[in-house]
């Protein structure tokens, strides 16, 4: 169990994916944050290592986690075309539809509640970025990422770029997640963890509801890339 608890994160979520579910349930940063030990990580969040190291087990024993996808294992132009067919099909329709809902939710509540206009503001910022962030992946990083392991796959070299070593993309894609991170921590401490007020109506509860699963979407979306597709695209660069 102390070899467990000195894992990072990332270890651990890249050795049992479906374990991304409790440490989502539990506010434990597996994507941006994924490098911090088990222990260190539950100390962050406040949370006795015990407990999460027995979510952990538990999970792992449920028989309907087994069929998750181990990513490590399928082809990189595979997890590229998942990213972007789930992930990234995902963020399109969700920030125009989180946007609106700000609007209605910021024009009946916004003066009992300015939280709100924070949040607008944040979620507003947020979407702008990623809109930016996800064509740069589908233009040049993911094109890229498919070119190289095809020449390496015919024993040939790494197609020619217009930025060098792929580490250059991908360090700044990186420093974009790590943003990513950052506001929805922020959007997290506007809402105080989306708590819903009593006298939230149905649109204001929905809009809470739908920044929950846009951030659990999210950090699923970065640990796919932070934690599988870019160490495995450096390391097929190096090779």
């Amino acid at each position: 169990m102390k070899t467990m608890t000195r894992q990072t994160v990332r270890e651990l979520v890249l050795e049992n994916p479906a374990a991304t579910r409790v440490l989502e349930q539990l506010g434990i940063d597996y994507c941006c944050g994924g490098n911090k030990p088990l222990d260190e990580a539950c100390a962050a969040a406040n949370l006795p290592v015990e407990e999460v190291l027995a979510r952990l087990e538990a999970q792992a024993c449920t028989p309907a986690q087994v069929a998750n996808k181990d990513w490590q294992k399928e082809s990189l132009t595979s997890l590229v075309e998942h990213i972007n067919s789930t992930h990234h099909v995902f963020v399109r329709q969700e920030v125009p539809r989180i946007a609106a809902l700000l609007e209605k939710v910021c024009g009946v509540h916004g003066a009992n509640h300015p939280e709100l206009l924070r949040v607008r503001e944040i979620f507003g910022a947020l979407g702008e970025e990623l809109g930016t962030h996800l064509m740069k992946e589908e233009r040049i990083l993911f094109p890229y990422i498919a070119g190289l392991e095809q020449q390496r796959s015919q024993g040939g070299a790494a197609p020619a770029s217009c930025f060098g070593s792929v580490q250059n993309p991908i360090r700044m894609m990186m420093f974009e997640h790590d943003n990513a991170g950052h506001a929805l921590r922020e959007l997290r401490q506007a809402t105080s963890d989306y708590a819903i007020p009593g006298d939230a109506c149905i649109s204001y509860q929905t809009l809470y509801r739908a920044l929950q699963a846009f951030e659990a979407d999210l950090h699923q979306h970065i640990h796919l890339e932070n934690n599988i597709l870019f160490p495995r695209t450096l390391a097929l660069e190096e090779s």
